[in-house]
């Protein structure tokens, strides 16, 4: 019997054809590129951890940097690396939040005391360049070295990250928020609190 290549029936099936055989293509090739794929995410990731250590990684082999100078393990489902950079230990957590437009990110790293800012990153899906696209420089970065996550008195109270003018809660200290970009500011503030609450438990141990 003769088909019909002019009739519905043709042009669907035809269609339904097409529509599965590049489907089985496009998944035969994400699966082919899955672990490249998966290999570059996470020397991304070493990379943004490198830079909250403060470690010029250019020109150098970044993953066997970080295999060389960090072992990761987790406390409480969190991540958490440890780092020796100069004979010291230093202790990077995992920061998440929301910014203007999406997701915020960053890596802390901590000196052995759990509370001064050794260094610090951050990353951003779409914040505006020149505004909240700001965080990741090296400027905005730059404001948090030495600054400390606790009081006096021991206590866990974060950074605080606020207009130029406005004043932290009394034992807070504070870094300059970037000029235009409140809300992304803002994003960061919440996010460290956030996050830093997280692994409470870690950096209240003695």
């Amino acid at each position: 019997m003769k088909l019909n290549t002019n009739s519905n029936v043709y042009t669907i099936v035809y269609a339904v054809i097409l529509v599965i055989i590049v489907g089985v293509l496009m998944a035969v090739v994400s699966q082919g590129l899955k672990a490249r794929q998966d290999a570059n995410r996470r020397l991304d990731t070493q990379k943004q951890i490198l830079t909250a250590l403060n470690v010029d990684f250019q020109g150098q082999d970044p993953a066997a940097l970080y295999d060389d100078l960090i072992q990761e393990t987790e406390v409480d489902g969190l991540p958490l690396m440890v780092a020796t950079i100069d004979g010291q230990t230093k202790y990077v957590l995992r920061l998440k939040g929301q910014g203007l437009w999406g997701g915020i990110w960053g890596y802390i790293a901590l000196d052995d005391d759990k509370n001064t800012i050794y260094g610090i990153n951050f990353g951003h899906e779409s914040e505006t360049p020149g505004l909240g696209g700001e965080i990741v420089t090296e400027n905005f970065r730059s404001r948090f070295f030495g600054k400390h996550i606790k009081d006096a008195e021991g206590n866990l109270r974060s950074v605080a990250v606020l207009k130029v003018g406005n004043k932290a809660e009394e034992g807070q200290e504070q870094v300059d928020a970037w000029s235009g970009a409140t809300i992304t500011s803002t994003g960061v503030n919440d996010m460290l609190l956030t996050n830093l609450n997280e692994y409470k438990h870690f950096l209240m141990e003695e």
